[in-house]
């Protein structure tokens, strides 16, 4: 591992964990090959032999580390088990879409409470959407050697995933009806479980992997997971502190922390928020558009207290009013994505201008 990644590494954990403030965070990604251009489309849901899609990972792992050894950003290379988010609700069941031109998807299992009930919790080695995560991993490790740092799977929270589940009308609907509404817990119950017990597994299995999320900036694989929390847009306060709140502190009681992504319509979340315990990064995806997309963010999680921001696909005028005009304290890790070595260059030379690195 070169010395440049090492430094990045130290970098970063320090930025997470609030260590003395050097400078925002400026990570460079070149083009990747997505999960749909791979051998067959996904690796979950295919019948081809694991070894096929090893040069497809690996690929886009030596795209990362070229564009680094040609643009010194604050990037760690590491190589994808990049997934659609159907995984989870695959493992219960759920028939899966398979598109040419975007990531597969899971179409709606059951839309009754009795038939929520009646799903059994999916064993890790009898889902082919699952297990073939951990057979890729090792076969990328064995080509690439044990100390290659790996990027993790897609991870919906348990209630994202049951929304996949259960057809979104009706799942909404039983939230609001009495006699139902234990369904619902009970279905996101089941959908945390898995995924906590795949989180243990994979650290188990697998400990340079690092349970960061969108947009794949580098996390410590020490650190707390990483989750997709992407339906709360969706109701009110009272809704979420009933039937997502409670998942997410546990969540975070589980493995001491958690990053989130969310690029839902939920501003009006942000407050409840704050209650998750141990709540250190947030990549928001602003519902609206210019610098107003990022001004409730910035009124209710910014400061020396709130997590820190890894944002990406912003224009580089609202990155320097997010530098120069955020509540003191607020750290950011901005991502430039899809990049060539000579645009990457001189937005990190832009960047840096903006917010000099100290030693």
């Amino acid at each position: 591992m070169s010395d440049r990644i090492l430094q990045n590494m130290t970098f970063l954990r320090n930025l997470y964990a609030r260590g003395p403030f050097r400078g925002h965070g400026f990570v460079c990604k070149p083009a990747l090959v997505p999960v749909y251009e791979g051998p067959d489309n996904d690796f979950t849901t295919s019948d081809r032999p694991i070894e096929d899609w090893v040069p497809w990972a690996v690929e886009n792992y030596q795209r990362k580390l070229k564009l680094l050894e040609k643009v010194p950003s604050d990037e760690v290379p590491t190589c994808d088990m990049a997934t659609g988010t159907h995984v989870y609700a695959a493992a219960f069941g759920c028939p899966v879409h398979r598109a040419p031109d975007t990531n597969p998807c899971a179409l709606p299992l059951v839309t009754t409470a009795e038939e929520a009930d009646a799903l059994k919790e999916p064993d890790i080695w009898s889902s082919p959407s699952l297990y073939r995560v951990f057979e890729l991993a090792d076969a990328v490790r064995s080509e690439l050697g044990p100390d290659v740092p790996l990027g993790p799977p897609d991870k919906q929270t348990g209630f994202d995933t049951a929304c996949l589940i259960w057809e979104k009308t009706g799942i909404y609907a039983a939230m609001l009806t009495d006699g139902e509404k234990d369904s619902v817990r009970r279905l996101t119950d089941k959908c945390a479980r898995l995924l906590i017990a795949i989180i243990k597994e994979l650290r188990k299995e697998f400990p340079t992997m690092s349970m960061r999320g969108c947009p794949g900036v580098w996390t410590p694989p020490d650190m707390a997971p990483w989750y997709s929390n992407d339906e709360c847009g969706a109701f009110g306060t009272d809704l979420f502190e009933e039937f997502c709140l409670p998942e997410l502190v546990e969540l975070s009681q589980t493995f001491g922390g958690l990053g989130m992504h969310c690029c839902a319509d939920a501003d009006h979340q942000f407050p409840l928020f704050r209650k998750i315990p141990g709540f250190y990064a947030f990549n928001r995806v602003a519902a609206k558009q210019g610098k107003r997309g990022f001004e409730p963010m910035l009124e209710h999680l910014g400061g020396p207290d709130g997590p820190v921001h890894v944002l990406s696909w912003i224009s580089d005028q609202i990155t320097e009013d997010l530098i120069r005009f955020s509540p003191e304290g607020t750290r950011f890790i901005f991502a430039k994505m899809g990049a060539e070595p000579s645009a990457a260059s001189a937005w990190l030379e832009k960047m840096h201008a903006l917010s000099p690195r100290t030693t």
